[in-house]
């Protein structure tokens, strides 16, 4: 029975996270968390929040968009990041700063390069 860390490592590890160049941190730590966040989060999700439906409604779709950015990276990414996507529209509903988001994000990122690369 492999370890989950092997697991793990196997499911994430792949494409430009598992050797990236500078163009991909750059991409990874800094463009994709501000840009995705920006539209998702205070585009998308503070649209829905407005629109005065229930708060989980939001929190899922906004999730579910989040997931589905990662489409071209495949199916498993999309998978992969539909979680963390929902912790992110939490923290959303909760504090409404995107920046916020987009730090967590970077974070989060910045972990799965640093578990990848190491």
């Amino acid at each position: 029975m492999p370890s989950i860390a092997l697991l793990s490592s196997h499911l994430v590890c792949t494409g430009q996270v598992a050797a990236p160049d500078a163009a991909a941190l750059v991409r990874l730590l800094l463009l994709a968390p501000v840009l995705e966040e920006w539209v998702v989060r205070a585009g998308l999700q503070e649209w829905l929040m407005r629109r005065g439906g229930p708060a989980g409604l939001s929190v899922a779709l906004s999730a579910a968009a989040f997931a589905l950015l990662h489409l071209g990276s495949g199916w498993r990414a999309v998978l992969l990041v539909l979680a963390p996507g929902a912790v992110l529209a939490l923290l959303y509903q909760r504090s409404r700063d995107w920046r916020l988001c987009a730090l967590l994000h970077c974070g989060m990122n910045a972990l799965a390069l640093g578990g990848c690369v190491l």
